[in-house]
């Protein structure tokens, strides 16, 4: 099996998985629900880093659809990072000799 070399394939993983790391904690999405009265902030990790209500979403006093709606911005977000982290990681899977 000439030109195979384990050891260089799991070093080349291994540079892969700290980039892909890095890039994981450097994206951030922010997305909305409710015409803008609930913005989610997450980043590629899929941690929540902020959530901002508009008060105005809060004197209506509907705490049900309050609820709804970060929900479905929390939803969004993390729908959103799939998408970033899969487009970020075409270009990366290809580099890999179509291994995976």
């Amino acid at each position: 099996m000439s030109g195979f070399n384990l050891q260089e394939m799991m070093q080349q993983a291994k540079q892969q998985a700290e980039i892909l790391q890095k890039k994981m904690e450097q994206t951030v999405v922010e997305t909305s629900s409710g015409g803008g009265s609930v913005t989610v902030k997450m980043d590629g990790r899929k941690q929540v880093l902020s959530i901002k209500i508009d008060p105005e979403a809060v004197k209506a006093g509907d705490v049900e659809m309050l609820q709804d709606l970060v929900i479905a911005a929390i939803n969004e977000a993390g729908r959103k990072v799939d998408e970033t982290m899969k487009s970020s990681l075409g270009g990366m899977l290809g580099g890999l000799g179509g291994i995976l």
